[in-house]
């Protein structure tokens, strides 16, 4: 563009209205003046794209510099800046960050180059550039990044640092979330002062939030004649989401994620061995804030969990060489120990993990922990090892190959006087994370922040997979653990399929359960993301390479070889391009095509030696074989994979109660079946089975040993002495605990399976919703195989023994359709009437018809006694003897 023109399209931008000169009097102070400050997030599923836009004015008479400053969470990838100088526009894109600086370096031989610079904070990055103005100038800055919402301790957190540094007379914040399961809470808290709390307005309608903030210039003054802006802080987004225990599976745009983060289970058993480091460098308030945090991760500890302390510098020393129970005198001895610590000498990190992964592995060899319990090692370290192996590498080496595939290793790093890559590597390499502590007065809540979030795991070795020919590039969908409070998250591409449906199958181990799980995609999704205006329809595209390029960043970090390093290497760099994320490997470069002018934002270093700042989703030794007491019979062989968890068949003979209800009772010996109904009055609860000599009873469930499975229209119950678990009838899943193994077949059917020789189905019949008479109700199905002790009653248990049945007289009946006939059983002689009853097994809408000889009064003659003896009180009764 000429100059000439140029200067007076800048001149024509620097004219303002009277009533934007009156507002700008006020702010411009050094001559700066910021038009206006607008930050807009759009959350879909855990995704978050957010924008920056800030408009800067250079009222003052001379040339200067114009800066913009964003900070940023670490976990985020930028992915895109514009700067509009002066009509000049300068775009940014994505390149391999040799590509970028190559370019970078020649704009800048030419004297055509700015840098832009990035740095860290505690939990945040910051991004940064200048331009140097003329007078008059108006200069547009738009910053865009994207993350995913991690869920930590039951919430989703999303923070936004506002620091507009001066009063802005049009300033607003959006928040737009979107959650296809609808959310179930919102709530919003910020380090913007106290007079800000009203101004914050949030709103909600099932699956939409909006949270607004959106200050007058006025209410922005830290007093009322104050020229300084009150809004230098962090605003911070909480919220959770509606999900079921199976996972919530969307599909969109040619991607799937699936999200599994099941609740209302019981935590498994910790066995934990905290290391800590004790050394000179740990003197004064890193040593205090690290007691202070131990004295109440202790006391978190139950009986049911094993310790030992471990305190090293150059000498190692245990509190106890074996795991204790997490007793109160045990842990007030362990308190007492750690608060008598005094810090000083060298740093011996191997021989301190060496000695806890042996107290580990000796509890286990010895037989001491618990087969379903969860064992991890919490290293909490200040600095790089002094004394005994100090080489990183061979630590590395020894550590890994010391633990076991079940142990679990997490680092923390005090300060920055760590290096946080190696304590990143080897928690990562064994099954566990790494965190920066930093050393403030808050580092004990950082500590137990930490500790919180693994305290109570829920399930180990899951599995989350899908059939082969529905999907590809799958992200982890092995996980060692879930903690209670996170979330498990698996995305992938969806291919080509004749199916407009994609299921995956879950396969848990919890502290009494094993469980299988399946889960249908939404398949509407993208429909629905069309319709709502704020929301970001490419979530599943980006949201799979955001968690692809993590996990390959945490590979290549581990890489074993060069020429491995070289390929995963040269799949971010694709990644990274193609959907346009800085990454520690690529840069953006922004430039003008009118000017030539290049601008280089680089993704900075983490302190002491760090590359990688937020190092992202953490790989886990992969399990493919199952401990030897693990019952694998209750999961389905790989193949099965293809086709979903095994499908249970309903027994070929049964004896089974329907509708009304109407009974039918097969016996196989004769080859013939008998009809009844009982015409109970509304609210009685009917033993059908009761076998007090292997504890089996069903009064419509099952409960052996102090567990019970309730069935009902709605959902499904399972109950055991500590905990209820409820499943609904639109999944499909699959549960075992102590010998009862139960299949949920959706909108089908619930199988129950006692120790592999009693067996119980229960169909679900859905009637049309609008039915002016008919309800949904319950079948319940019992084989005739059953094996049951001699103790066995109730109205289908009294059929386990057959009886003598004798049927003679058959003759034609009032019903020219029905014979009629007497039957001999029991010591009695009946009338019984030729007819039929509905078997809903095979078909589920109308039934097929069972040909039976009807046995009328509610079965008298043919059952013990009355039908009114088989009423019992609750639905946790048996049925006392006849």
């Amino acid at each position: 563009m000429p100059s000439d023109l140029r200067q007076h399209e800048r001149q024509k931008r620097a004219i303002l209205t009277s009533e934007e000169q009156e507002d700008f009097e006020v702010v411009s102070g050094d001559d700066i003046t910021i038009k206006s400050y607008r930050v807009e997030s759009h959350v879909t599923s855990r995704f978050a794209h957010t924008t920056v836009r800030s408009h800067v004015v250079n009222t003052g008479a001379k040339a200067q510099s114009i800066g913009f400053n964003v900070q940023i969470p670490k976990r985020a990838f930028i992915s895109n800046f514009t700067m509009n100088v002066n009509g000049i526009v300068f775009k940014g894109s994505v390149k391999e960050k040799t590509v970028a600086r190559n370019l970078y370096a020649q704009a800048r031989a030419k004297g055509k180059a700015a840098g832009i610079v990035r740095a860290n904070s505690q939990d945040m990055e910051t991004f940064k550039t200048e331009v140097h103005v003329p007078p008059g100038s108006n200069i547009e800055f738009e910053l865009h990044y994207q993350e995913m919402m991690q869920r930590k301790l039951g919430i989703y957190e999303h923070q936004l640092h506002l620091q507009p540094g001066r009063l802005v007379p049009n300033f607003q914040v959006d928040v737009y979330i979107f959650e296809p399961k609808g959310i179930s809470k919102v709530e919003t808290t910020d380090t913007l002062g106290g007079h800000f709390t009203d101004l914050i307005k949030v709103t909600t309608t099932g699956e939409k939030a909006h949270i607004v903030f959106k200050p007058s210039l006025q209410q922005q003054r830290k007093c009322s004649n104050c020229t300084t802006s009150a809004v230098d802080g962090v605003l911070n987004v909480r919220y959770d989401v509606n999900r079921d225990n199976n996972g919530e599976l969307q599909v969109s745009d040619g991607h799937f994620v699936q999200f599994f983060a099941p609740s209302n289970l019981s935590p498994l058993p910790k066995n934990i061995v905290f290391v800590i480091d004790v050394s000179g460098s740990m003197w004064g308030v890193k040593m205090k804030q690290t007691v202070e945090a131990m004295q109440a991760i202790l006391d978190d500890l139950t009986i049911d969990d094993h310790f030992s302390v471990i305190d090293f510098n150059h000498n190692v020393r245990c509190w106890s060489e074996d795991l204790v129970p997490g007793s109160s005198i045990q842990v007030a001895d362990a308190k007492k120990y750690i608060q008598d610590i005094k810090p000083n000498g060298g740093t011996n990190i191997n021989e301190a993990l060496m000695r806890a992964v042996q107290i580990l592995v000796r509890a286990s060899n010895q037989g001491l922990l618990d087969p379903r319990s969860v064992s991890m090692i919490i290293l909490v370290s200040d600095g790089d090892p002094t004394v005994g192996e100090i080489k990183l590498s061979t630590i590395q080496k020894n550590v890994k190959r010391m633990m076991r595939e079940e142990f679990s290793l997490f680092s923390l790093g005090i300060g920055f006087d760590v290096d946080y890559d190696f304590l990143e590597r080897i928690a990562m390499e064994n099954r566990g994370t790494a965190q920066r502590i930093f050393a403030n007065h808050n580092a004990a809540d950082q500590l137990r922040a930490f500790y919180r979030q693994v305290s109570a795991p829920l399930l180990r070795r899951i599995t989350i997979q899908f059939p082969e020919d529905s999907v590809s590039d799958i992200t982890q969908n092995q996980f060692d653990k879930f903690f209670s409070g996170s979330e498990l998250v698996v995305a992938g591409k969806v291919l080509p399929s004749n199916t407009d449906t994609l299921t995956s199958f879950t396969t848990a181990s919890a502290a009494r359960l094993d469980l299988t799980l399946e889960t249908e995609a939404d398949t509407e999704l993208d429909e629905r993301l069309a319709r709502i205006h704020h929301s970001f329809p490419g979530f599943a595209r980006q949201l799979w390479a955001y968690i692809t390029i993590k996990q390959l960043l945490a590979e290549r970090a581990l890489a074993p070889t060069a020429a491995k390093k070289r390929k995963i290497t040269q799949k971010i760099l694709s990644l990274g391009v193609e959907h346009q994320f800085v990454t520690p490997l690529t840069a953006l470069l922004v430039e003008s095509e009118e000017t030539n002018e290049r601008f280089l934002a680089d993704s900075p270093k983490d302190a002491k030696h760090g590359c990688c700042p937020g190092g992202g989703v953490t790989p886990v030794t992969l399990v493919y074989q199952h401990p030897p007491w693990v019952q694998t019979s209750t999961q389905p062989p790989p193949s099965h994979f293809n086709k979903g968890p095994e499908v249970w068949a309903l027994p070929q003979q049964v004896n089974l109660v329907d509708n009304d209800p109407h009974f039918i009772i097969h016996l196989p010996q004769r080859n013939m079946d008998v009809c009844f109904n009982i015409d109970s009055k509304p609210g009685h609860i009917l033993n059908l089975l009761s076998d007090s000599g292997t504890g089996v009873v069903v009064n419509v469930y099952s409960q052996p040993e102090g567990v019970s499975v309730t069935a009902s229209t709605d959902n499904i119950t399972f109950t055991d002495e500590r905990n209820s678990h409820v499943f609904s009838w639109d999944a499909t899943a699959d549960i075992t605990q102590d010998g009862v193994r139960i299949h949920i077949q959706k909108e089908s059917n619930v199988t129950i399976a006692i120790n592999g020789n009693i067996q119980v189905s229960v169909l679900l019949h859905r009637i049309w919703k609008k039915h002016p008479v008919n309800v949904d109700f319950l079948g319940i199905y019992i084989p005739t195989n059953n094996q049951y002790s001699p103790l066995v009653h109730g109205l289908i248990g009294q059929f386990s023994r057959e009886p003598d049945v004798r049927v003679y007289d058959i003759h034609e009946g009032s019903d020219p359709l029905k014979n009629e006939a007497t039957m001999e059983v029991k010591g009695h002689q009946i009338p019984v009437t030729r007819g039929w009853q509905k078997d809903y097994r095979t078909e589920k809408k109308r039934g097929s018809n069972i040909y039976c000889w009807f046995v009328h009064n509610s079965g008298k003659g043919f059952i013990d006694g009355h039908y009114t003896d088989y009423i019992v009180p609750d639905m946790n009764s048996s049925l006392q003897m006849i």
